[in-house]
């Protein structure tokens, strides 16, 4: 064989398994880690039965599977086999056993002692992957509980595998790997700010330019005709961020490139044959290629001397909120731009040419994130719930989100599948052995085989290219795809729809027996999936849904579904204030009460409307967060609606006014004096609406029945009586004049005040005090128009009252000016007609 650079790092590994039966083993890419690495441990003879070794795709596991096969000259299947979903390769004879991430899971939940398996290995765990970090704490518990011969080994191809090692207890080997320089090749200036998204064709363009640039640049001098990728340079390997963007590439590139060169397209749901084309060398053509993250790590393509970096990633992201995953598109990170570069070294010296400058480099995130912190946990939850644990009784390297988890615990309560203290019913036994995210494991162990062909439809990606948003466009061309093309205008993309027929076969054959004595629409089924994504259209023009989940859904205004009244949101963009529906189908009324009549629920209704700016009761029944029927509450409670009318309070305000807010700076005054008195601040009162506004709330629903209401008597009752007898004695609300009239004292600023007649005080010679304290006095002219303003009332009748005086008896002749208003009588009235 070969010598590979794993080979130095073999022995130190060995050993360390040996001793402590735990090891982490970290290797750039291409040290021979994936097919080294199982051969050397079975070899050694380290335990008894076979190895499971996880690999995070498909492509990988076969890939892996058939490396080793053939170091040993034996066929796939006999000492070195695989398991994959709807594939497996295995034999009695079988020791090495490659399997995708999900079926460890599987094997645990049946078998939690792994019967027969002596070790396991999680290979490319830097991926992070949810399957690898849970199947990792799980074997983790095993070993420890049950299995303490268990060997676990975690491989990684980056430089952050301690803490993975802390997390093991285990020691860390590291191979330093032995690769050829690769060039590192920039863009001069940065891409437009508008394609650094990838949304746009700019980015797709200037991607397709520098291939060509690639292409030309490696080509050696002389080097036309035939001979393969070797002689032409060496194979070229464009790194995009999904198929989408590879199937456009290689339509750009078409007719651009030399005669001898050839496009191979690679994403995990090609054909195995044309996976196969891409990853083998081409004895004649120079190979060109066009991949997404792949090729990252798992994969080894041999005659690769290029890679050129489009610098993006597409990640699955989960909102909590909505309920909704969506599939974003991010820039790398750094560990995965020096991940793809590395695959330019394996063989000779070779060049990276990445789409984005130097300088932009340093913004990069350092590494991806796990994707436990991003995912949707709903299948997570239903295998912690049949385990019988809580996330925080497994040692996961990074526990899941708690808010994201009690999220999908809510869904699987929804579905049945756990009970009201999160344990597992048997419906969700049922659904952990189905291939399937539990909504469409619910569908399918509903309504049988029946919902098999929906479930692998709403499984993959969607076949139709720029179609409305209707199911039944899909499970047209599921059923006749030809007639389909025949028909319809829309683009139909055939290997996808192909992966969707077999995916429903497989489906039927695992379907629970027995077939529904009723034989449901799809909307049913798709309803029964997506029961919190049924969707009630809100009033106006545009289409815009409620969900039955609580939130918001929008439809293209031009889309045929944009009328239906009540519909069933199966894919989105996962907006989380309010996602554009990209697969829906409609639902009648009658099936919503048909299919969902135990968790239709009456409801009373009794808020404030801000829009209508007062009380509204309502009679409801409900599915969720929409009305299904919805009628008047005549006969609602009092306190039921001044209970409601307290929020229109909050929004509309105190509007303290006249006699309640001379109430309130009353009791501010003593407050500020030190008395233990309520705080009767606006945020105060506000906050405290329920102690002594609601009983006084009777009769009140709108803004103006607000608006007429006296503050003064509810307000009162926020004080104690004792509270209230020293207030009106040291805070008195009136002053009472000569005439026992009762004039209020405004509080308001920092002295109080009382505003009064002139001709009133005739007779008072000691200044009117409240509290010690002496108020300011407005005397005020016959027609209520300030005179003077004095704190010395004495001092003013013997000072400036003459000028006053002299003043006022030519404007005011009918009201008496005597000279000496001490002696005077006080009054209000105007002189005696002679």
């Amino acid at each position: 064989m070969t010598r590979l650079p794993i080979d130095d790092a073999l022995p130190e590994l060995i050993a360390a398994l040996q001793r402590q039966k735990r090891a982490v083993l970290q290797a750039p890419p291409g040290a021979g880690k994936t097919t080294r690495v199982p051969l050397a441990m079975l070899e050694a003879g380290l335990f008894a039965g076979r190895i499971l070794m996880l690999e995070p795709r498909r492509l990988a596991a076969r890939a892996a599977a058939e490396r080793m096969a053939d170091t040993l000259g034996e066929p796939v299947g006999q000492t070195v086999g695989y398991r994959i979903r709807g594939e497996a390769k295995v034999s009695a004879e079988t020791r090495i056993e490659v399997v995708t991430e999900g079926i460890l899971t599987r094997i645990l939940q049946s078998d939690p002692d792994l019967p027969g398996v002596g070790a396991v290995i999680f290979d490319e765990f830097h991926e992070r992957s949810l399957n690898a970090d849970f199947g990792l704490a799980l074997c983790l518990e095993v070993a420890g509980a049950l299995r303490d011969d268990l060997i676990l080994l975690a491989m990684s191809a980056t430089l952050d595998a301690a803490p993975v090692a802390e997390l093991m207890e285990a020691p860390l080997v590291t191979s330093e790997g032995r690769s050829y320089p690769v060039e590192t090749r920039w863009l001069d200036t940065p891409l437009p700010a508008d394609s650094r998204s990838g949304r746009g064709p700019r980015r797709l363009d200037a991607l397709v330019d520098l291939v060509l640039r690639a292409e030309a640049e490696s080509r050696p001098a002389g080097s036309g005709g035939r001979g393969g990728s070797e002689a032409k340079g060496g194979g070229i390997l464009v790194f995009l961020p999904g198929e989408g963007e590879i199937r456009k590439a290689a339509a750009a590139l078409a007719g651009r490139l030399p005669g001898d060169c050839v496009v191979r397209p690679l994403f995990g749901a090609l054909p195995f044959a044309e996976q196969r084309a891409a990853i083998q060398p081409d004895p004649v053509a120079r190979k060109i290629v066009l991949a997404t993250s792949i090729a990252e790590t798992s994969l080894t393509i041999q005659d690769i001397r290029v890679v050129v970096d489009m610098g993006l990633a597409r990640r699955s992201r989960f909102d909590p909120g909505s309920g909704m995953s969506r599939l974003v598109t991010e820039r790398v990170t750094r560990a995965e731009a020096t991940q793809r570069q590395g695959r330019a070294g394996r063989v000779a010296a070779g060049v990276g040419y990445r789409l984005w400058t130097k300088g932009e480099d340093g913004a990069l995130a350092a590494f991806p994130p796990p994707e436990i912190q991003a995912a949707d946990l709903t299948s997570l939850a239903l295998e912690l719930a049949l385990w019988g644990a809580g996330p925080d009784d497994l040692p996961f390297l990074t526990p899941p989100p708690e808010g994201a988890l009690k999220e999908a615990q809510a869904l699987l309560r929804m579905l049945g599948a756990l009970d009201g203290e999160a344990r597992i019913t048997s419906h969700g036994k049922a659904l952990a052995k189905l291939p399937l995210h539990p909504r469409l494991g619910h569908m399918l162990a509903r309504f049988g085989t029946d919902a098999a062909p929906l479930a692998a439809l709403l499984a993959e990606r969607d076949p139709l290219r720029g179609a409305p948003v209707e199911l039944a466009l899909r499970l047209e061309a599921l059923r006749d795809a030809k007639g389909f093309q025949r028909r319809r205008r829309y683009q139909l993309n055939v290997p996808t729809l192909e992966r969707i027929k077999g995916e429903a076969k497989r489906l039927a054959r695992q379907a629970p027996r027995g077939t529904p004595s009723v034989s449901a629409s799809a909307a049913v089924m798709a309803a029964a999936a997506y029961p919190d994504r049924i969707g009630q259209r809100r009033k106006g023009d545009a289409p815009r849904y409620v969900l039955s989940g609580g939130k918001g859904a929008v439809l293209p205004p031009e889309d045929s579904l944009a009328a239906t009244p009540f519909l069933v949101g199966l894919d989105s963009d996962g907006n989380p204030r309010e996602a554009r529906l990209r697969l829906a189908t409609p639902i009648t009324l009658s099936e919503l009460r048909s299919e969902f009549s135990d968790q239709i629920k009456p409801q009373l209704t009794c808020t404030w409307s801000k829009r209508d700016r007062r009380v509204v009761a309502r009679r409801q029944k409900c599915l969720g967060a929409i009305v299904l029927e919805d009628h008047i509450w005549k006969d609602v409670p009092a306190e039921t609606v001044a209970t409601a009318m307290l929020e229109g309070v909050r929004e509309l305000g105190l509007r303290l006014g006249g006699a309640a807010a001379r109430f309130v700076a009353r009791v501010r005054l003593l407050q500020a004096d030190g008395e233990d008195l309520p705080d009767f601040s606006e945020e105060a009162l506000l906050a405290s609406l329920e102690d002594w506004l609601l009983p006084m709330l009777d009769g009140v629903r709108s803004a103006e029945d607000w608006k007429r209401f006296d503050l003064l008597p509810a307000l009162r009752t926020a004080l104690s009586w004792e509270q209230t007898q020293r207030l009106d004695q040291l805070a008195p609300p009136h002053f009472t004049t000569p005439l026992g009239r009762k004039v209020p004292i405004d509080y308001a600023e920092e002295v109080p005040e009382i505003s009064v007649r002139l001709q009133e005080m005739f007779g008072v010679t000691r200044h009117p005090t409240v509290g010690g304290v002496a108020l300011k006095v407005s005397l005020l002219s016959p027609a209520q128009r300030p005179i003077q303003i004095t704190r010395d009332l004495p001092g003013f009748w013997s000072g400036s009252y003459a000028d006053v005086r002299k003043d006022m008896r030519a404007q005011y002749p009918k009201h008496p000016w005597p000279e000496d208003p001490t002696q005077a009588d006080p009054t209000l009235r105007a002189k005696p007609r002679k």
